[in-house]
């Protein structure tokens, strides 16, 4: 099984999200969610939940109409809400999440 990628770069991240790169570096201003790291050069790097969230941000503006306040608010309840009784996240999920934990780390 061929290991996810860890971390994206912000052309990859523009591609995948099909929006120009001033819109996320705006979007990284707007939403303190998104924070990716930067590498030693000042390269931003993206994860996979950094990625989530910023297609999930696209939808709220694009397809859904929310403006930047109601969409900043819209993911602060999102993101804050539990899981739901009885969801759990699967082994995959859990990995993922503790390798991005690491990635802080270092």
């Amino acid at each position: 099984m061929a290991a996810e990628k860890e971390l994206y770069k912000i052309g990859e991240v523009c591609r995948m999200a099909d929006v120009q790169p001033y819109v996320l570096r705006y979007w990284e201003t707007e939403f303190p969610p998104l924070a990716p790291n930067k590498s030693g050069g000042g390269q931003r790097l993206y994860t996979r939940r950094e990625i989530d969230i910023i297609l999930r941000i696209k939808q709220l503006l694009y397809s859904e109409g929310f403006t930047i306040a109601g969409a900043k608010k819209k993911l602060e309840v999102e993101m804050s809400e539990p899981t739901a009784p009885g969801q759990k996240m699967n082994l995959a999920e859990v990995k993922k999440e503790l390798r991005e934990i690491l990635q802080l780390l270092k």
